[in-house]
């Protein structure tokens, strides 16, 4: 399970084993999230637990870092 990296208490990672398209779990004490990329972008997938004030940071994070991921997810699955 590889780490992207962790920020306000979430872990941002992939799954070794994973499926296109290019997607991001976000874990963390209160619940989890999955954000894939579309067109460029990366939106909710699925959420549970997380609070409305973490969401807005972990969106932020991703958006701050959207090349970061692609980029991890690119070297990890030779795509």
């Amino acid at each position: 399970m590889p780490e992207i990296f962790r920020f306000f208490g979430f872990s941002f990672f992939f799954y070794s084993k994973e499926h296109e398209p290019i997607h991001v779990h976000i874990e963390g004490s209160d619940g989890y999230a999955v954000y894939e990329l579309i067109d460029g972008k990366f939106s909710l997938r699925e959420k549970n637990g997380i609070k409305a004030g973490d969401q807005r940071k972990i969106e932020e994070v991703i958006a701050d870092n959207t090349d970061i991921i692609i980029k991890r997810w690119k070297e990890h699955f030779g795509k």
